[in-house]
C-alpha cells in the first residue's frame, strides 16, 4: 500500500514539474546594460532567446565595450530567469532541495 501511494506521489510531482518547466520555457526576463544600449531576454529554462542592440553601440573602433555590455546583459539575464525558475521550483517543492531535480 506505502509503495502505491509513494508511486502515486511521485507521478504527481512528476506531472508537476513537467508543467511548471513548460510555463517556464514561455516565461521570459529581460535585463540591460549601457543605459538600455543592450538588451537581452532570457526565458525561464535559462536560455537567451533575444538579444538587441542599439546602433550607438557598435562602433568598430571599441568592439571591447560591446563585448561587455553584452555580457554583462546576458549574466543579467541569466541570474534573474535563474532566480525565476528558483522560485516557480520552490512553490512546487515547499522550499526543499530535492536531489535530481532542476534548479
Amino acid at each position: 500500500m506505502q509503495k502505491q501511494i509513494l508511486r502515486q506521489m511521485q507521478k504527481k510531482l512528476q506531472a508537476s514539474l513537467t508543467k511548471v518547466q513548460d510555463e517556464l520555457a514561455n516565461e521570459i526576463v529581460e535585463a540591460s546594460a549601457g543605459g538600455g544600449a543592450v538588451k537581452v531576454q532570457a526565458n525561464g529554462q535559462q536560455q537567451i532567446v533575444s538579444i538587441k542592440l542599439d546602433a550607438s553601440v557598435v562602433d568598430p573602433e571599441n568592439v571591447d565595450l560591446l563585448e561587455d555590455l553584452i555580457l554583462t546583459a546576458t549574466k543579467e539575464a541569466l541570474e534573474k530567469s535563474n532566480d525565476l525558475a528558483g522560485k516557480r521550483m520552490g512553490a512546487l517543492t515547499g522550499g526543499l532541495n530535492i536531489p535530481g531535480l532542476p534548479f
